[in-house]
């Protein structure tokens, strides 16, 4: 395994470990763990800053009881020259407690990403059948970039002002008891006040949070359907879809900002009651003054400090905020990172030798949940090495289920798949696909050349291989033509190339890849019937010597497999070559005399018409 693999499978063990008991910072500190040095140095800097900061109240008090007003120059200069070096330290550690909080936390969230990209690699396919990707793509950008906010200030602002408020509470104290106490009396309306608030809050910064990830989704979803949109002409449904996602997002933001509103003003107000009766109270003692009184100095240093005091309450309210709206995107977050990754090795799996190919499915039963009907039914299947397999039934059948179990995109809920008499549930899913193909119905090509896409099973393969895979399958003519060849970008999705030339691409990716076995997931659907021909020898050279299990769209290709599969319900109902299913006079041989009689070559023309088309 990578070192990026093995850092990725710590992070995830020690995440696992945090599991449970609403421990939202405890799983959050993991991940700052392989940073701790940084981390303690980054503490040392932001208390050092922070003591400075405290440091002009009572320096100012010095500078007027002992220098100005004792007329004594020396203990003037002294405390200038300790101004001086206070705001010296002050610069120092700002800097260096800046500059290591975001390097910590930058590095923090990239391992997160990383994490969170690997869970979403790992999940099964179940979970993307019943998620929306525009969901979680916002878990990986908004919800992140709001965590971002709460590592990078919130942490900081939460210790600095914390330490700055003791610090201030202590000064206070020392110097006149009395003043500090009628400063102290407004605490309690502002800790009532910051109950409500922070009851009042939660719901709304986590009701944000979903707005916000309802927003991206309609937007992810609209994007990739753009054609389909423009063709139906329901732009306007579009539009008053993400009108109303939008009017959400902006009513449960406008519930923080009423929240906000109400509550920060009147902190303010409080520190400008608090102002007012110690400038009353002690700027009377010190005009009666009493040798007991309060002095000039102390007063002035009240009225400076009273800001280290107060500024602090409202920067930790401030924080509440960033922290509801960070807590909520984590626990969007750790949500998806606690989706269990259902299709795991066993702890002694072995990777799956070179295989001749022999299929053997021995009592295979599945549903997808325990409240589901069942999907599969006691399916047995016995494929020799090199063999083709074609399975033909209707809508629901099965078809496309079975072919999941055969690439372990599930395992069976009972029975089991064995491949040269290998369970696959007992060798590594990965050496299982490096020797396992797939082409769907509908290709995914990635963005970039069409090399790059080539190259995707077969990273080191040369121009002189892609060209001579391309010439296999009946691809070759229409590169040369590209302005660019083999460099040419097809842009998203291949959105730049017709669907039968992205299928001739896939099937050139998947021939690079030398699969030993090969499942066709109705391969041949977006091929248009004047490259029928074409398409038959592609397939041909494709198949040579695999074995080969095709959900079968054209009936060259059924007529040409050495078994053919009838699904009904789950369950195989006929099977035989295709004489031996005519000869039946089964359901198959009905098929085959309806695609007969309408004299065409595409199965899934004569599916449509017999309710025998694309799989489940």
């Amino acid at each position: 395994m990578s070192a990026a693999g093995t850092r990725r499978g710590d992070w995830r063990r020690r995440l696992d470990s945090t599991k449970g008991g609403g421990k939202k910072l405890r799983r959050l500190g993991v991940l700052l763990r392989p940073y701790r040095g940084r981390t303690a140095l980054m503490f040392v800097a932001l208390v050092a800053a922070t003591l400075a900061g405290l440091a002009p109240g009572p320096l100012v008090k010095h500078a007027i009881d002992d220098g100005i007003t004792a007329g004594d120059e020396t203990t003037l200069f002294v405390v200038v020259g300790l101004f001086v070096v206070s705001a010296l330290l002050v610069w120092a550690g700002t800097g260096a407690q800046t500059y290591l909080v975001n390097w910590v936390g930058q590095r923090m969230l990239q391992d997160l990403r990383v994490q969170i990209f690997d869970h979403l690699q790992r999940l099964p396919v179940a979970f993307y059948e019943r998620r929306r990707t525009g969901v979680l793509i916002s878990r990986l950008t908004n919800d992140v970039e709001a965590l971002d906010t709460l590592v990078s200030d919130a942490v900081v602002t939460l210790f600095q002002s914390g330490l700055t408020l003791i610090g201030a509470v202590v000064i206070l104290f020392v110097a006149d008891p009395g003043l500090a106490l009628l400063t102290f009396s407004i605490l309690p309306v502002l800790a009532i006040g910051s109950v409500i608030f922070r009851i009042a809050s939660a719901d709304a910064y986590k009701r944000t949070r979903e707005t916000i990830g309802g927003l991206t989704a309609e937007l992810q979803e609209m994007l990739s359907g753009i054609r389909v949109v423009r063709a139906f002409g329901r732009e306007d449904r579009h539009l008053a879809r993400f009108g109303e996602l939008n009017d959400r997002n902006r009513a449960a933001n406008m519930t923080t900002v009423h929240l906000n509103a109400a509550y920060f003003p009147a902190v303010e107000f409080a520190s400008a009651l608090a102002t007012m009766l110690v400038l009353a109270v002690g700027g009377a003692s010190v005009i009666r003054g009493h040798d007991d009184g309060v002095t000039i100095g102390t007063l002035v240093l009240f009225m400076t400090t009273l800001g280290s005091f107060f500024d602090p309450i409202q920067q930790l309210s401030q924080l509440y905020t960033t922290y509801q709206s960070g807590m909520a995107a984590l626990d969007k977050i750790f949500e998806l990172l606690d989706e269990p990754v259902e299709l795991t090795d066993v702890p002694d799996a072995k990777a799956l030798p070179e295989v001749q190919g022999r299929l053997t499915l021995e009592a295979v039963s599945f549903r997808y949940s325990v409240d589901t009907p069942w999907a599969l039914r006691a399916v047995d299947v016995e494929l020799p090495a090199g063999k083709t397999l074609a399975l033909v039934g209707a809508t629901g059948a099965g078809k496309s289920t079975l072919a999941k179990l055969l690439a372990r995109f599930y395992d069976p809920t009972e029975g089991s798949v064995r491949i040269d008499g290998h369970d696959l549930r007992d060798v590594t899913q990965h050496s299982l696909r490096r020797q396992l193909g797939i082409v769907p119905q509908e290709p995914f090509l990635f963005t970039g050349s069409i090399g790059d896409n080539l190259r995707f099973g077969a990273p080191e393969a040369t121009d002189d291989a892609l060209l001579s895979a391309l010439e296999s399958v009946g691809a070759r003519e229409f590169v040369d033509e590209l302005p660019a060849g083999l460099d040419t970008e097809i842009g998203e999705r291949g959105v730049q190339l017709s669907g039968g030339q992205r299928q001739l691409l896939a099937f050139a990716r998947a021939l690079l890849a030398d699969p030993r076995m090969l499942i066709l997931d109705e391969a041949t659907a977006a091929v248009d019937p004047r490259s029928e021909r074409q398409i038959e020898q592609a397939l041909h050279t494709l198949m040579r010597g695999r074995t080969v299990v095709v959900i079968a769209h054209r009936l060259s290709t059924i007529r040409g497999a050495d078994q053919i599969a009838v699904l009904a319900g789950g369950e195989i109902t006929e099977r035989g070559t295709h004489d031996e299913l005519v000869a039946a006079g089964g359901r198959y041989a009905a098929l085959d005399a309806s695609w007969r009689s309408q004299g065409v070559g595409s199965a899934g023309v004569a599916a449509t018409a017999t309710g025998m088309g694309d799989g489940d």
